[in-house]
């Protein structure tokens, strides 16, 4: 059975003139996932982002949420989802809790919903202060709140650790593994924080100059970029001997190998290959890249893109 998606674009393309922000997309975020969604700076991720939430028509192409097409007509498939774009949009002059208040009787939830949010970002004890006293982490805390207000089963965020502390990061990652985990909600999380996204997302989604390069899980990407390391006692004649059956082999300066593999079963079968040619194996080891690692490999060279 198909896995099934919380977004889906078919073929999405939006250009300005005669330059593409998006050109083709296909995107796919699994339901109950954390999709990062990774890219330079106007590599259109936002483009990508305020075309899901309806603030820019597409050129052509579709989108689907929870397998029901986005059209301008059907604005209340939006009500499922929670967004925060950029910086949020909040009234100064008004409490944290009035800028609450306003957009509650806008989405008509209960009062007690409210009280919720702004207690899920820890914002209560701040609630009665105007938001022109507010640091940038707290505006961004309580655009994090308005994006709840509805409990919406999906969540849409760029760039929302802007001015976030260390603390405040911490929390914010927190804050939605346990949305995830206890109400089953999907976030797309678009950042420039490559660390921060390696450290809670499961899927990933890399695009550069409005295509996108690569969308799988991020296990999977760790494991069908890296290496393997191979550690033997005839470096020289093992080295050959890959190479003689059609293996990308590299001997490393301190004698161990590093071949590329595309599954565990190559992985099995380069041992057994390397025994059977009477040579000792040590160690077979196939250490994870770092997310910024992969994300350099796809941006610098975007012909080494796999669909």
């Amino acid at each position: 059975m198909p896995e099934a998606n919380s977004i889906e674009t078919r073929e999405l393309t939006r250009t300005f003139g005669a330059v593409a922000a998006v050109s083709n997309l296909e995107l796919r975020v699994p339901k109950g996932s954390i999709y990062g969604f990774l890219g330079p700076n106007g590599a259109g991720k936002t483009t990508t982002i305020r075309l899901i939430l309806g603030l820019l028509r597409p050129t052509s192409g579709s989108i689907l949420l929870d397998g029901e097409l986005f059209l301008p007509e059907r604005r209340e498939l939006l009500r499922g989802i929670g967004s925060l774009v950029e910086m949020p949009f909040l009234y100064p002059h008004l409490t944290g809790c009035e800028n609450v208040e306003v957009n509650r009787r806008i989405l008509d939830v209960p009062a007690a919903w409210a009280e919720e949010a702004l207690a899920l970002v820890e914002l209560t004890a701040d609630a009665h202060r105007p938001v022109r006293t507010y640091s940038l982490g707290m505006r961004q805390r309580l655009g994090l709140a308005l994006a709840w207000l509805g409990r919406p089963s999906l969540l849409i965020l760029d760039e929302p650790t802007n001015g976030l502390d260390p603390a405040g990061t911490r929390d914010l990652r927190s804050l939605l593994r346990r949305l995830v985990a206890e109400r089953g909600v999907t976030v797309l999380l678009s950042s420039h924080l490559l660390g921060e996204v390696e450290q809670i997302a499961d899927h990933v989604g890399i695009i550069y100059r409005g295509q996108l390069l690569y969308q799988q899980s991020l296990s999977d990407l760790r494991r069908q970029t890296s290496p393997l390391r191979v550690c033997v006692d005839k470096p020289a004649d093992a080295t050959n001997w890959l190479r003689a059956n059609r293996w990308s082999a590299l001997e490393n300066p301190d004698r161990t190998l590093s071949v590329d593999v595309d599954s565990e079963l190559d992985i099995a079968r380069v041992n057994q290959g390397l025994v059977g040619e009477g040579i000792q194996v040590f160690e077979l080891h196939r250490p994870p890249k770092t997310l910024e690692e992969i994300f350099l490999r796809f941006t610098s060279d975007p012909e080494a893109m796999v669909q």
